[in-house]
Protein backbone atom coordinates (compact mmCIF):
# COMPACT_ATOMS: atom_id res chain seq x y z
CA UNK A 1 0.00 0.00 0.00
CA UNK A 2 2.98 2.24 0.53
CA UNK A 3 4.63 1.57 -2.48
CA UNK A 4 1.11 2.24 -3.91
CA UNK A 5 0.72 5.95 -2.62
CA UNK A 6 4.20 6.51 -3.37
CA UNK A 7 3.36 5.82 -7.09
CA UNK A 8 0.46 7.75 -7.11
CA UNK A 9 2.61 10.50 -5.87
CA UNK A 10 5.34 10.11 -8.38
CA UNK A 11 3.00 10.39 -10.84
CA UNK A 12 1.59 13.10 -9.92
CA UNK A 13 4.50 15.24 -9.48
CA UNK A 14 5.54 14.02 -13.06
CA UNK A 15 2.26 15.29 -14.34
CA UNK A 16 2.71 18.58 -12.26
CA UNK A 17 5.58 19.48 -13.95
CA UNK A 18 4.66 19.88 -17.64
CA UNK A 19 2.21 22.01 -15.99
CA UNK A 20 1.77 25.70 -15.98
CA UNK A 21 -0.99 28.06 -15.03
CA UNK A 22 -0.53 30.59 -17.77
CA UNK A 23 -3.59 31.39 -19.58
CA UNK A 24 -4.28 29.41 -22.95
CA UNK A 25 -2.49 32.11 -25.89
CA UNK A 26 -5.24 33.10 -28.36
CA UNK A 27 -3.80 35.19 -31.11
CA UNK A 28 -6.10 38.63 -31.60
CA UNK A 29 -8.27 38.88 -33.74
CA UNK A 30 -7.34 41.54 -36.23
CA UNK A 31 -8.99 44.88 -35.56
CA UNK A 32 -8.95 45.69 -39.68
CA UNK A 33 -10.71 44.54 -42.60
CA UNK A 34 -9.95 41.38 -44.13
CA UNK A 35 -8.92 43.25 -47.33
CA UNK A 36 -7.18 46.24 -48.48
CA UNK A 37 -9.04 48.96 -50.15
CA UNK A 38 -10.04 48.94 -53.51
CA UNK A 39 -11.22 51.65 -55.78
CA UNK A 40 -9.69 54.54 -58.45
CA UNK A 41 -6.61 54.93 -56.35
CA UNK A 42 -5.54 51.54 -56.37
CA UNK A 43 -6.41 50.20 -59.81
CA UNK A 44 -2.99 50.46 -61.01
CA UNK A 45 -1.09 48.38 -58.67
CA UNK A 46 0.47 45.40 -60.29
CA UNK A 47 0.60 42.12 -58.78
CA UNK A 48 2.20 38.97 -59.45
CA UNK A 49 1.04 35.75 -58.46
CA UNK A 50 4.83 35.14 -57.06
CA UNK A 51 5.81 35.90 -53.29
CA UNK A 52 7.80 39.31 -52.73
CA UNK A 53 11.22 38.53 -53.25
CA UNK A 54 14.40 38.45 -50.78
CA UNK A 55 15.97 42.27 -51.07
CA UNK A 56 19.50 40.82 -53.09
CA UNK A 57 16.24 40.17 -55.54
CA UNK A 58 14.24 43.07 -55.56
CA UNK A 59 17.28 45.32 -55.69
CA UNK A 60 18.37 44.93 -58.80
CA UNK A 61 20.61 48.71 -59.22
CA UNK A 62 24.52 46.78 -59.05
CA UNK A 63 25.26 50.53 -56.98
CA UNK A 64 22.20 50.46 -55.00
CA UNK A 65 22.86 47.15 -54.07
CA UNK A 66 26.46 47.51 -52.63
CA UNK A 67 25.56 50.51 -50.85
CA UNK A 68 22.77 48.34 -48.70
CA UNK A 69 25.27 45.76 -48.33
CA UNK A 70 27.50 48.22 -47.13
CA UNK A 71 25.07 49.51 -44.90
CA UNK A 72 23.51 46.00 -43.64
CA UNK A 73 27.40 46.16 -42.21
CA UNK A 74 28.33 49.40 -40.88
CA UNK A 75 24.67 50.86 -39.42
CA UNK A 76 25.17 51.15 -36.02
CA UNK A 77 20.89 50.50 -35.19
CA UNK A 78 20.94 47.17 -36.72
CA UNK A 79 24.14 46.67 -34.73
CA UNK A 80 22.02 47.76 -31.61
CA UNK A 81 19.31 45.23 -32.52
CA UNK A 82 21.93 42.37 -33.32
CA UNK A 83 23.51 42.83 -29.95
CA UNK A 84 19.89 42.84 -28.70
CA UNK A 85 19.23 40.14 -29.58
CA UNK A 86 22.29 38.03 -27.64
CA UNK A 87 21.42 40.34 -24.63
CA UNK A 88 17.90 38.15 -24.89
CA UNK A 89 19.49 35.33 -25.70
CA UNK A 90 21.40 35.44 -22.12
CA UNK A 91 18.60 36.54 -20.36
CA UNK A 92 16.56 33.32 -21.33
CA UNK A 93 19.73 31.03 -20.79
CA UNK A 94 19.94 32.81 -16.76
CA UNK A 95 15.95 32.33 -16.59
CA UNK A 96 15.98 28.94 -18.35
CA UNK A 97 19.01 27.33 -15.70
CA UNK A 98 16.55 28.16 -12.90
CA UNK A 99 14.74 24.72 -14.31
CA UNK A 100 18.07 22.81 -13.68
CA UNK A 101 19.31 21.84 -10.08
CA UNK A 102 22.89 24.44 -9.58
CA UNK A 103 25.35 21.74 -7.47
CA UNK A 104 28.63 23.19 -6.08
CA UNK A 105 32.22 21.82 -4.86
CA UNK A 106 33.42 22.65 -1.75
CA UNK A 107 36.66 22.26 0.03
CA UNK A 108 36.64 24.09 3.89
CA UNK A 109 38.85 23.92 6.27
CA UNK A 110 37.63 24.88 10.72
CA UNK A 111 39.79 25.73 13.07
CA UNK A 112 39.52 26.57 16.85
CA UNK A 113 40.77 27.25 19.86
CA UNK A 114 39.96 25.15 23.34
CA UNK A 115 42.03 27.75 26.32
CA UNK A 116 44.05 25.49 28.88
CA UNK A 117 41.33 26.72 31.47
CA UNK A 118 38.82 24.71 30.08
CA UNK A 119 40.42 21.41 30.08
CA UNK A 120 41.63 18.63 32.64
CA UNK A 121 45.36 18.80 30.96
CA UNK A 122 45.86 22.41 32.23
CA UNK A 123 47.59 22.91 28.22
CA UNK A 124 45.40 24.71 25.31
CA UNK A 125 44.35 22.46 22.20
CA UNK A 126 44.02 23.66 18.67
CA UNK A 127 41.33 21.47 17.09
CA UNK A 128 40.91 21.00 12.97
CA UNK A 129 38.13 20.06 10.98
CA UNK A 130 38.36 19.51 7.41
CA UNK A 131 35.17 19.28 5.09
CA UNK A 132 34.60 18.98 1.51
CA UNK A 133 31.22 18.31 -0.15
CA UNK A 134 29.11 18.68 -2.98
CA UNK A 135 25.56 20.13 -2.71
CA UNK A 136 22.89 21.36 -4.23
CA UNK A 137 21.14 24.49 -2.98
CA UNK A 138 17.40 25.21 -2.68
CA UNK A 139 16.25 23.72 -5.79
CA UNK A 140 12.67 24.94 -6.23
CA UNK A 141 10.28 21.55 -7.75
CA UNK A 142 8.54 23.42 -10.06
CA UNK A 143 5.07 22.07 -9.61
CA UNK A 144 3.05 24.99 -10.38
CA UNK A 145 5.07 25.96 -13.40
CA UNK A 146 6.23 29.29 -11.85
CA UNK A 147 9.61 28.94 -13.39
CA UNK A 148 8.80 27.31 -16.07
CA UNK A 149 6.21 30.30 -17.08
CA UNK A 150 9.36 33.05 -16.17
CA UNK A 151 11.19 31.03 -19.17
CA UNK A 152 8.34 31.26 -21.27
CA UNK A 153 8.56 35.04 -21.04
CA UNK A 154 12.37 35.03 -21.40
CA UNK A 155 12.04 32.68 -24.32
CA UNK A 156 9.42 35.06 -26.02
CA UNK A 157 11.40 38.65 -25.17
CA UNK A 158 14.28 36.71 -27.22
CA UNK A 159 12.12 35.63 -30.38
CA UNK A 160 10.83 39.47 -29.69
CA UNK A 161 14.43 40.71 -30.38
CA UNK A 162 14.66 38.44 -33.39
CA UNK A 163 12.29 39.69 -35.09
CA UNK A 164 13.01 43.89 -34.00
CA UNK A 165 16.34 42.93 -35.78
CA UNK A 166 14.29 41.87 -38.94
CA UNK A 167 12.20 44.72 -38.67
CA UNK A 168 15.27 47.00 -37.96
CA UNK A 169 17.42 45.69 -41.39
CA UNK A 170 13.85 45.65 -43.70
CA UNK A 171 13.28 49.37 -42.58
CA UNK A 172 17.07 50.03 -43.24
CA UNK A 173 16.57 48.43 -46.62
CA UNK A 174 14.60 50.69 -47.80
CA UNK A 175 15.55 54.02 -46.34
CA UNK A 176 18.96 53.18 -47.81
CA UNK A 177 17.30 52.84 -51.39
CA UNK A 178 14.61 55.76 -50.78
CA UNK A 179 17.99 57.55 -49.85
CA UNK A 180 20.02 56.76 -52.61
CA UNK A 181 16.63 57.75 -55.18
CA UNK A 182 16.67 60.94 -53.62
CA UNK A 183 20.62 61.80 -54.07
CA UNK A 184 19.85 60.96 -57.73
CA UNK A 185 16.57 63.39 -57.21
CA UNK A 186 18.74 66.35 -55.99
CA UNK A 187 21.42 65.99 -59.16
CA UNK A 188 19.05 66.01 -61.62
CA UNK A 189 17.42 69.36 -59.15
CA UNK A 190 21.12 71.15 -59.30
CA UNK A 191 21.63 70.26 -62.93
CA UNK A 192 17.92 71.43 -63.92
CA UNK A 193 18.81 74.56 -62.37
CA UNK A 194 22.27 75.19 -63.62
CA UNK A 195 21.60 74.80 -66.66
CA UNK A 196 18.49 77.58 -66.70
CA UNK A 197 20.86 79.80 -64.65
CA UNK A 198 23.50 79.17 -68.01
CA UNK A 199 20.70 79.86 -70.67
CA UNK A 200 19.45 82.69 -68.57
CA UNK A 201 22.82 84.38 -68.61
CA UNK A 202 23.63 83.92 -72.02
CA UNK A 203 20.31 85.53 -72.73
CA UNK A 204 20.97 88.65 -70.20
CA UNK A 205 24.34 89.19 -71.84
CA UNK A 206 23.03 88.82 -75.52
CA UNK A 207 20.30 91.22 -74.98
CA UNK A 208 22.53 93.34 -73.23
CA UNK A 209 25.02 93.76 -75.97
CA UNK A 210 22.02 94.04 -78.50
CA UNK A 211 20.69 97.10 -76.30
CA UNK A 212 23.80 98.39 -76.39
CA UNK A 213 24.79 98.27 -79.54
CA UNK A 214 21.73 100.03 -80.33
CA UNK A 215 21.08 102.94 -77.74
CA UNK A 216 22.89 106.62 -78.76
CA UNK A 217 23.09 107.33 -74.98
CA UNK A 218 23.31 105.66 -71.32
CA UNK A 219 20.12 107.01 -70.81
CA UNK A 220 18.54 105.46 -73.86
CA UNK A 221 20.18 101.94 -73.01
CA UNK A 222 18.88 102.38 -69.17
CA UNK A 223 14.81 103.29 -70.78
CA UNK A 224 15.01 100.49 -73.17
CA UNK A 225 16.61 97.98 -71.18
CA UNK A 226 13.81 98.39 -68.27
CA UNK A 227 11.19 96.01 -69.73
CA UNK A 228 13.23 93.25 -70.48
CA UNK A 229 16.87 93.35 -69.07
CA UNK A 230 15.68 93.68 -65.21
CA UNK A 231 13.25 91.03 -65.21
CA UNK A 232 15.89 88.89 -67.11
CA UNK A 233 18.30 89.93 -64.23
CA UNK A 234 15.62 89.56 -61.70
CA UNK A 235 15.25 86.36 -62.33
CA UNK A 236 18.74 85.07 -62.94
CA UNK A 237 19.40 86.20 -59.67
CA UNK A 238 16.58 83.88 -58.72
CA UNK A 239 17.75 81.03 -60.12
CA UNK A 240 21.52 81.38 -58.56
CA UNK A 241 19.76 81.64 -55.47
CA UNK A 242 18.11 78.28 -56.49
CA UNK A 243 21.12 76.32 -57.16
CA UNK A 244 22.45 77.35 -53.94
CA UNK A 245 19.80 76.07 -52.28
CA UNK A 246 20.07 72.22 -54.20
CA UNK A 247 23.57 72.62 -53.85
CA UNK A 248 22.70 72.91 -49.93
CA UNK A 249 20.27 70.17 -50.33
CA UNK A 250 22.34 67.85 -52.62
CA UNK A 251 25.32 67.70 -49.83
CA UNK A 252 22.55 67.01 -47.39
CA UNK A 253 21.36 64.31 -49.30
CA UNK A 254 24.84 63.22 -49.67
CA UNK A 255 25.48 63.24 -45.74
CA UNK A 256 21.95 61.32 -44.60
CA UNK A 257 22.68 58.61 -47.50
CA UNK A 258 26.31 57.99 -45.41
CA UNK A 259 24.53 58.54 -42.04
CA UNK A 260 21.89 55.47 -42.26
CA UNK A 261 24.99 53.27 -44.68
CA UNK A 262 27.24 54.13 -41.15
CA UNK A 263 30.14 54.81 -43.58
CA UNK A 264 31.56 56.98 -46.67
CA UNK A 265 29.62 55.92 -49.42
CA UNK A 266 32.32 56.42 -52.61
CA UNK A 267 31.36 58.65 -55.13
CA UNK A 268 31.50 55.76 -57.96
CA UNK A 269 28.59 53.86 -56.08
CA UNK A 270 26.10 57.20 -56.17
CA UNK A 271 23.41 57.47 -58.69
CA UNK A 272 24.57 59.89 -61.42
CA UNK A 273 21.02 60.84 -62.11
CA UNK A 274 17.13 59.41 -61.14
CA UNK A 275 18.19 55.97 -61.48
CA UNK A 276 16.12 52.90 -60.66
CA UNK A 277 16.94 51.07 -57.72
CA UNK A 278 14.80 48.07 -58.73
CA UNK A 279 13.19 46.82 -61.99
CA UNK A 280 10.91 45.29 -60.26
CA UNK A 281 8.15 48.50 -59.67
CA UNK A 282 5.41 47.96 -57.28
CA UNK A 283 4.30 44.91 -56.92
CA UNK A 284 2.00 43.25 -54.73
CA UNK A 285 1.12 39.49 -54.55
CA UNK A 286 -2.46 38.93 -56.03
CA UNK A 287 -5.45 38.67 -53.83
CA UNK A 288 -3.78 40.82 -51.30
CA UNK A 289 -5.37 40.03 -48.07
CA UNK A 290 -4.56 41.49 -44.65
CA UNK A 291 -3.50 38.44 -43.63
CA UNK A 292 -0.20 38.97 -45.35
CA UNK A 293 0.45 41.46 -42.46
CA UNK A 294 1.02 38.37 -39.84
CA UNK A 295 4.19 37.93 -42.09
CA UNK A 296 5.68 41.87 -40.71
CA UNK A 297 8.47 41.54 -38.51
CA UNK A 298 7.29 44.14 -36.12
CA UNK A 299 3.63 42.39 -36.27
CA UNK A 300 5.93 39.34 -35.22
CA UNK A 301 7.69 41.29 -32.60
CA UNK A 302 4.67 42.55 -30.91
CA UNK A 303 2.46 39.06 -31.06
CA UNK A 304 6.05 37.64 -28.99
CA UNK A 305 5.74 40.24 -26.51
CA UNK A 306 1.93 39.69 -25.98
CA UNK A 307 2.98 36.09 -25.47
CA UNK A 308 5.64 36.90 -23.36
CA UNK A 309 2.89 38.71 -21.35
CA UNK A 310 0.36 35.81 -21.03
CA UNK A 311 3.63 33.62 -19.66
CA UNK A 312 4.10 36.13 -16.97
CA UNK A 313 0.75 35.63 -15.81
CA UNK A 314 1.23 32.42 -15.33
CA UNK A 315 4.50 32.40 -13.03
CA UNK A 316 2.32 35.61 -10.68
CA UNK A 317 -0.65 33.30 -10.55
CA UNK A 318 1.81 30.49 -9.32
CA UNK A 319 3.19 32.48 -6.20
CA UNK A 320 -0.49 31.56 -4.63
CA UNK A 321 0.92 28.35 -4.63
CA UNK A 322 3.54 26.25 -2.23
CA UNK A 323 6.85 26.33 -2.87
CA UNK A 324 8.62 23.11 -2.36
CA UNK A 325 12.36 23.66 -2.53
CA UNK A 326 15.29 20.80 -1.47
CA UNK A 327 18.71 20.90 -0.61
CA UNK A 328 21.04 17.96 -0.77
CA UNK A 329 24.78 17.51 -0.12
CA UNK A 330 27.24 14.66 -0.21
CA UNK A 331 30.57 15.04 1.40
CA UNK A 332 33.50 13.74 3.80
CA UNK A 333 34.28 15.21 7.08
CA UNK A 334 38.17 14.56 8.89
CA UNK A 335 39.78 15.74 11.54
CA UNK A 336 42.87 15.09 9.74
CA UNK A 337 43.55 17.14 6.34
CA UNK A 338 45.04 13.17 5.36
CA UNK A 339 42.27 11.29 6.15
CA UNK A 340 39.68 13.41 4.56
CA UNK A 341 38.48 10.47 2.40
CA UNK A 342 39.23 7.70 4.30
CA UNK A 343 36.57 5.57 4.99
CA UNK A 344 34.01 6.25 7.81
CA UNK A 345 34.27 9.72 6.71
CA UNK A 346 31.23 9.72 4.78
CA UNK A 347 28.01 12.22 5.25
CA UNK A 348 25.32 13.56 3.59
CA UNK A 349 22.45 16.25 4.07
CA UNK A 350 18.76 16.51 2.48
CA UNK A 351 16.70 18.66 3.74
CA UNK A 352 13.36 19.75 1.61
CA UNK A 353 11.20 22.48 2.82
CA UNK A 354 7.72 23.86 1.74
CA UNK A 355 6.68 27.60 1.94
CA UNK A 356 3.15 27.88 2.02
CA UNK A 357 2.41 32.00 1.44
CA UNK A 358 -0.77 32.80 4.08
CA UNK A 359 -0.30 36.61 4.29
CA UNK A 360 2.09 38.64 1.99
CA UNK A 361 0.15 41.87 2.22
CA UNK A 362 -1.18 41.64 -0.95
CA UNK A 363 2.04 41.54 -3.03
CA UNK A 364 0.85 38.17 -4.73
CA UNK A 365 -2.75 39.75 -5.40
CA UNK A 366 -0.84 43.19 -6.82
CA UNK A 367 1.69 40.96 -8.56
CA UNK A 368 -0.81 39.27 -10.52
CA UNK A 369 -2.83 41.94 -11.48
CA UNK A 370 0.12 43.76 -12.00
CA UNK A 371 0.75 41.24 -14.89
CA UNK A 372 -2.79 40.75 -16.05
CA UNK A 373 -2.72 44.78 -16.23
CA UNK A 374 0.68 44.52 -18.92
CA UNK A 375 -0.99 41.41 -20.69
CA UNK A 376 -3.63 43.62 -21.77
CA UNK A 377 -1.37 46.49 -22.89
CA UNK A 378 0.25 44.29 -25.17
CA UNK A 379 -2.73 43.56 -26.55
CA UNK A 380 -3.79 46.99 -27.36
CA UNK A 381 -0.21 47.18 -28.39
CA UNK A 382 -0.16 44.08 -30.90
CA UNK A 383 -3.81 45.51 -31.92
CA UNK A 384 -2.06 48.98 -33.16
CA UNK A 385 0.68 47.63 -34.80
CA UNK A 386 -2.01 45.68 -37.03
CA UNK A 387 -3.82 48.79 -37.71
CA UNK A 388 -0.25 51.11 -38.08
CA UNK A 389 1.04 48.26 -40.80
CA UNK A 390 -2.61 48.28 -42.29
CA UNK A 391 -2.49 52.21 -42.71
CA UNK A 392 0.97 51.83 -44.20
CA UNK A 393 -0.06 49.45 -46.67
CA UNK A 394 -3.10 50.98 -47.71
CA UNK A 395 -1.21 54.26 -48.19
CA UNK A 396 1.57 53.10 -50.15
CA UNK A 397 -1.02 50.73 -52.70
CA UNK A 398 -2.75 54.57 -53.34
CA UNK A 399 0.47 55.66 -53.92
CA UNK A 400 1.56 52.98 -56.36
CA UNK A 401 -1.74 53.01 -57.79
CA UNK A 402 -1.78 56.60 -58.68
CA UNK A 403 2.06 57.77 -59.32
CA UNK A 404 2.24 56.51 -62.73
CA UNK A 405 -0.43 58.32 -64.45
CA UNK A 406 0.69 61.19 -62.32
CA UNK A 407 4.28 60.82 -64.14
CA UNK A 408 2.54 60.53 -67.15
CA UNK A 409 0.43 63.63 -66.73
CA UNK A 410 3.31 66.13 -65.49
CA UNK A 411 5.96 64.66 -68.69
CA UNK A 412 3.02 65.25 -71.42
CA UNK A 413 3.10 68.97 -69.30
CA UNK A 414 6.53 69.21 -69.41
CA UNK A 415 6.67 68.45 -73.26
CA UNK A 416 3.83 70.97 -73.15
CA UNK A 417 6.25 73.45 -71.77
CA UNK A 418 8.61 72.61 -73.93
CA UNK A 419 6.97 73.25 -77.12
CA UNK A 420 5.65 76.44 -75.94
CA UNK A 421 9.29 77.51 -74.93
CA UNK A 422 10.56 77.02 -78.16
CA UNK A 423 7.65 78.59 -80.06
CA UNK A 424 8.32 81.72 -78.09
CA UNK A 425 11.92 81.75 -78.78
CA UNK A 426 11.02 81.87 -82.57
CA UNK A 427 8.69 84.66 -82.04
CA UNK A 428 10.77 86.64 -80.05
CA UNK A 429 13.54 86.25 -83.15
CA UNK A 430 11.27 87.15 -85.38
CA UNK A 431 9.70 90.50 -84.14
CA UNK A 432 6.14 89.05 -83.05
CA UNK A 433 6.42 88.76 -79.14
CA UNK A 434 8.70 90.69 -76.67
CA UNK A 435 11.11 88.68 -74.43
CA UNK A 436 9.39 88.62 -71.42
CA UNK A 437 7.16 86.09 -72.96
CA UNK A 438 9.99 84.02 -73.56
CA UNK A 439 11.06 84.45 -69.93
CA UNK A 440 7.65 83.67 -68.78
CA UNK A 441 7.63 80.62 -70.94
CA UNK A 442 11.21 79.06 -69.34
CA UNK A 443 9.81 79.58 -65.80
CA UNK A 444 6.92 77.62 -66.39
CA UNK A 445 8.77 74.97 -67.99
CA UNK A 446 11.55 74.75 -65.82
CA UNK A 447 8.30 74.01 -62.79
CA UNK A 448 7.16 71.45 -64.74
CA UNK A 449 10.56 70.12 -65.21
CA UNK A 450 11.31 70.03 -61.05
CA UNK A 451 7.77 68.79 -60.37
CA UNK A 452 8.29 65.70 -62.98
CA UNK A 453 11.23 65.32 -61.31
CA UNK A 454 9.90 64.98 -57.66
CA UNK A 455 6.96 63.23 -59.31
CA UNK A 456 9.69 60.57 -60.80
CA UNK A 457 11.07 60.00 -57.53
CA UNK A 458 7.91 59.48 -55.84
CA UNK A 459 7.30 56.96 -58.18
CA UNK A 460 10.68 55.34 -57.67
CA UNK A 461 10.54 54.76 -53.91
CA UNK A 462 7.04 53.77 -53.38
CA UNK A 463 7.63 50.69 -55.03
CA UNK A 464 10.20 50.53 -52.48
CA UNK A 465 7.74 51.60 -49.94
CA UNK A 466 5.09 49.30 -50.51
CA UNK A 467 7.78 46.39 -50.70
CA UNK A 468 9.12 47.48 -46.88
CA UNK A 469 5.58 47.88 -45.26
CA UNK A 470 4.61 44.25 -46.98
CA UNK A 471 6.98 42.86 -44.84
CA UNK A 472 10.01 42.58 -47.75
CA UNK A 473 11.43 39.53 -48.10
CA UNK A 474 10.26 37.88 -44.84
CA UNK A 475 6.93 36.66 -46.79
CA UNK A 476 8.94 33.44 -47.28
CA UNK A 477 12.28 32.22 -47.07
CA UNK A 478 14.69 33.17 -50.31
CA UNK A 479 15.15 29.74 -51.13
CA UNK A 480 11.77 29.27 -51.69
CA UNK A 481 10.93 32.14 -54.14
CA UNK A 482 10.57 33.03 -57.78
CA UNK A 483 11.34 36.60 -58.80
CA UNK A 484 8.34 38.56 -59.41
CA UNK A 485 7.81 39.93 -63.03
CA UNK A 486 6.62 43.35 -63.56
CA UNK A 487 6.52 46.04 -66.55
CA UNK A 488 8.14 49.26 -65.39
CA UNK A 489 7.26 52.36 -67.06
CA UNK A 490 9.15 53.06 -70.04
CA UNK A 491 12.17 55.32 -69.15
CA UNK A 492 11.35 59.51 -70.03
CA UNK A 493 12.72 61.24 -72.81
CA UNK A 494 15.19 63.87 -71.85
CA UNK A 495 13.63 67.43 -72.12
CA UNK A 496 14.64 69.20 -75.75
CA UNK A 497 16.04 72.68 -74.37
CA UNK A 498 16.36 71.79 -70.61
CA UNK A 499 17.11 68.21 -70.42
CA UNK A 500 16.23 66.38 -67.39
CA UNK A 501 17.99 62.68 -66.59
CA UNK A 502 14.82 60.46 -66.05
CA UNK A 503 17.49 57.35 -65.70
CA UNK A 504 16.41 54.21 -67.09
CA UNK A 505 16.91 51.22 -64.22
CA UNK A 506 19.86 49.55 -64.53
CA UNK A 507 19.15 45.71 -64.47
Amino acid sequence: MKAFKLTVIACSLAVCAGCTMAPKYERPAAPVAATFPTGEAYKDVMTTASPLPDWKVFITNPKAKKVVEMALANNRDLRVAVLNIEKARAAYGIQRSALMPSVAAGLQENAGKTPSIMLATGSSYVSHTYQANLASTAWELDLFGRVRSLSEAALQQFFSAEENRAAAQNALIAQVATSWINLGAQKEFLRLQRITLQSQEESFKLMSDSYRLGASSLLELEQASIPFLKELKEAGMANEAAVAQYERSLAQAQNALNLVVGAQVPADLEPNNLEEATNYGAIAPAGLSSDILLNRPDIKAAEHNLMSANANIGAARANFFPRITLTAGIGSTSRHLSDLFDAGTGLWTFAPSVSLPIFTGGANLSTLRQAEAQQKIMVATYEKTVQNAFAEVSDALATVGTVNRQCAALKDLVNATETAYRLSQSRYKNGLDGFLTVLESQRQMVAAQTNYISAESNRLSSGVMLYKVLGGGSVVEPEAQTAAQAVTPAAAEPAQTIPVSSGGGNA
